[in-house]
């Protein structure tokens, strides 16, 4: 199986390092697309590392090919998991935003979305960010439930990046 795996700027990307560990192990090929935030926390070279594919970090990168990145990534894996996926990307995703190399990737994507929410209990339990949920659900998206436990905040709430086998999980129903 192929698998684009979307990181945003949430302190739980880290884990999505684990992720791509955990898919490489299942023999599937993993790329590996960063927000400019996810740069901030994790950096390119673990995915690279681990996924032993290129990062795809820019929207207008110098590049051989005359397709553009969003294009052809948007052509490639059977399954597009954004893990951990901020209020933001949530919220962009829902209203056809692209205004970055993921977004644009969305919106041009051939292949079910799955989306691993990870945020601020507030944050998720907003009715705007319910609202984006439901959104993405309609229009065929797999949100898996976020976790509930300790928040990098300091709270023990509701919205931390689902658990890892619970995200493997969901992927493993889109192999073929």
């Amino acid at each position: 199986m192929k698998v684009l795996l979307g990181v945003t700027g949430s302190i739980a990307c880290y884990k999505a390092a684990e992720l791509v560990r955990r898919f490489i192990g299942r023999e599937w090929e993993v790329k590996v697309l960063m927000t400019d935030g996810a740069t901030q926390f994790v950096t390119p070279l673990t995915f690279r590392s681990l996924s032993r594919n290129p990062v795809y970090l820019e929207m207008f990168p110098e590049n051989e090919e005359w397709r553009p990145d969003h294009i052809t990534l948007g052509e490639w894996p059977d399954v597009f998991c954004v893990a951990p996926c901020t209020a933001n990307v949530m919220a962009k995703l829902a209203h056809g935003i692209a205004d970055d190399l993921l977004t644009c990737t969305a919106l041009a994507m051939q292949a079910p979305l799955v989306i691993a929410p990870a945020m601020n209990d507030r944050m998720w339990n907003h009715p705007a960010t319910q609202d984006n949920a439901r959104v993405l659900r309609e229009r065929g998206a797999t949100i898996i439930d976020v976790g509930q436990g300790d928040l990098a905040c300091g709270y023990v709430a509701t919205g931390r990046l689902p658990d890892l086998d619970t995200i493997e999980e969901c992927l493993v129903g889109f192999a073929g």
